[in-house]
């Protein structure tokens, strides 16, 4: 009986151990136009804690995260950009967020994101 208390307590730790990654990679897509954009976006994610490293692409607008799932999750890392003023697939910038960026950023505007695209 004890040997069979003992192994599901292995079992269940062991689960528990393997249920979050410290070094988990994903990517989200992420709204924006420019070089400043960029560098907004990448802040944004590597001050949130849990967040190891944040790449963004202006071409394709694939952000690439390394975080520790044990400290942060997708959901939060969203909702940061978000409150930075980028939308994501998950999460929509609020008017007011999006309103604070800088004249040259705003992508939701297809005159601005069309001079990006000519550049």
């Amino acid at each position: 009986m004890k040997l069979i208390k003992l192994t599901l307590l292995l079992m269940m730790i062991s689960s528990v151990g393997y249920a979050q990654n410290k070094n988990a990679k994903a990517t989200i897509e992420v709204d924006g136009v420019c070089m400043m954009c960029k560098n907004r976006i990448e802040k944004t994610c590597l001050k949130t804690k849990g967040v190891k490293s944040a790449v963004w692409n202006v071409e394709t607008h694939n952000l690439s995260l390394i975080y520790d799932e044990r400290k942060v999750d997708l959901e939060a890392i969203n909702s940061r950009i978000a409150e930075a003023g980028h939308d994501t697939k998950t999460i929509k910038a609020t008017d007011e967020a999006y309103e604070g960026l800088h004249a040259c950023c705003k992508y939701r505007d297809e005159e601005i994101r069309v001079d990006h695209e000519s550049k």
